[in-house]
């Protein structure tokens, strides 16, 4: 077993709080300037960005997971583009403001179970999804899903579903577009460890159901497909002993399988089919489907998480604490006749942050954009892999110039397109050393190619997690709070 305790010592300042991630205060409203290329005229809509984006000076240890939540966005419409960036404004950052300062401590610093809040801080930082009208800025431990108004990125409150949800939403929830269903889960230290809900395309909180689990875990994604959720028991976990002394002791255990549950849909507790794996832990899925008596899920598999446990010191990974980046493209099959599970690696290159048409989420799917993992202590993506599913996991690479780093793609489908990747990806990239920002759009079909165009910020915009496209048709259409 590998283990991480976190308590109280002396701050050292983050290296996830200079370079590209040092933290920036300025909101800012800015038509961008072509460096080169032109903008596509088929490209409208609204590409928006979320992370973290410490406000005031971090209150004892920080982890890059601890920001405050800031959204950048790039609105697109008649060959035009205009950025803007703006915080989220969740009670926890309200508080801040009016204290002066920052009072919650972050991820690395004993949780504070006494808070009314929760032990930590909710910024609402991690993810965005576009559902039944609203754009929703999540938190990756489960929290309150914010309503950001498009394209003016003005924060209208919190999204609680008519109060029916009992407990947060976590990040990465999961939008059928077939269905317009929104599925989600939210873990806990304590019980119930896991909980599953549905949400209607309407917005209606349909179903929530408690999930049983042998104890408190690490959790960060799950995979749909028509009929069934996945949920995941990974080999990755939290003590209960430690947790009930107010401490986070954080273990990795090799002899431990992780653990696959397909639910229905609309199951409970009583429906789930455990499906044994390989230990390992996962921060994200790619996407998943059914193919006969077989489900297939695809993701981001990382075998050995602990830094301790490094295969050898010339295998250089970006690391977050003491956490190992070294995620690899993988595949698993739950046979749900047999109850068996196959599993095996489809690239070995290091390589996060997934993306894939949406459209096709829970269905089979043949391609998806994975962000390049430099050899760097910290997490800096150094290009772009396009793997290509149904022909032997063959890629495409585009490499962002020496000294530039990017950030997760979004797949924007262009005006009318009809085919999964029949539109362009887009990102920011960021230069290390000047801190110069640019909106790289790649045509999706080529990605190797230079970009279709290139943009230029007007400020530096820190390395962030997670995006999200929204048409123009629907920011159109955009529901109120």
């Amino acid at each position: 077993m590998m283990t991480m305790t976190m308590t109280s010592e002396p701050p050292v300042r983050s290296s996830y709080l200079s370079g590209n991630y040092e933290p920036i205060q300025s909101e800012v409203t800015a038509d961008l300037q072509i460096i080169a290329g032109v903008i596509p005229q088929d490209l409208n809509g609204v590409f928006a960005r979320n992370g973290a984006n410490p406000r005031f000076e971090p209150k004892g240890r920080y982890h890059w997971f601890d920001g405050d939540g800031m959204i950048h966005a790039v609105e697109f419409g008649n060959g035009s583009a205009t950025y803007r960036n703006r915080y989220v404004r969740t009670a926890a950052l309200a508080a801040d403001l009016d204290a002066g300062e920052c009072l919650a401590a972050g991820i690395l610093e004993p949780p504070d179970f006494s808070r009314a809040e929760g032990p930590y801080k909710d910024t609402a930082n991690t993810d965005l999804v576009f559902h039944a009208g609203q754009l929703l800025a999540v938190w990756w431990l489960g929290g309150e899903p914010h309503v950001v108004r498009l394209p003016d990125l003005e924060t209208l409150g919190v999204q609680s579903h008519d109060g029916k949800r009992t407990c947060g939403l976590s990040a990465h929830p999961k939008l059928d577009m077939h269905t317009g269903e929104l599925m989600w889960i939210d873990h806990q230290p304590f019980p119930p460890y896991l909980t599953y809900g549905v949400i209607s395309a309407t917005g209606e909180l349909v179903h929530q159901t408690p999930i049983d689990l042998p104890g408190a875990r690490l959790q960060h994604d799950l995979a749909i497909t028509p009929n069934y959720s996945i949920l995941m028991d990974m080999s990755m976990m939290f003590e209960p002993s430690a947790l009930a002394r107010g401490k986070v002791k954080l273990g990795f255990y090799p002899d431990t399988p992780s653990r696959f549950g397909l639910i229905p849909r609309f199951g409970t507790n009583e429906d789930i089919r455990w499906f044994d794996a390989e230990p390992m832990f996962m921060y994200h899925t790619v996407n998943a489907w059914e193919s006969g008596d077989e489900v297939v899920l695809v993701g981001c598999r990382i075998d050995q998480p602990f830094t301790d446990a490094a295969p050898s010191s010339a295998d250089r990974v970006p690391a977050i604490a003491n956490l190992r980046l070294a995620p690899a493209f993988h595949e698993w099959r739950f046979n749900v006749r047999t109850g068996t599970c196959r599993e095996r690696q489809l690239d070995d290159v290091y390589a996060e942050f997934p993306r894939m048409d949406n459209r096709l989420l829970g269905r089979a799917s043949q391609f998806s954009y994975h962000q390049r993992c430099a050899e760097t202590s910290t997490l800096l993506f150094d290009g772009v892999v396009k793997y290509d599913y149904l022909n032997g996991c063959a890629a495409q690479t585009h490499s962002y110039e020496t000294g530039w780093f990017g950030g997760e793609t979004v797949f924007a489908p262009r005006d009318g397109s009809t085919s999964e990747d029949d539109g362009y990806l887009i990102t920011f990239v960021v230069h290390e050393g000047t801190g110069e920002s640019e909106l790289h759009v790649l045509d999706a079909q080529r990605i190797a190619d230079a970009p279709v165009c290139r943009l230029s910020i007007a400020q530096r915009v820190p390395t962030g997690y997670h995006t999200w496209w929204v048409d123009a048709a629907s920011v159109a259409n955009q529901r109120p709070l």
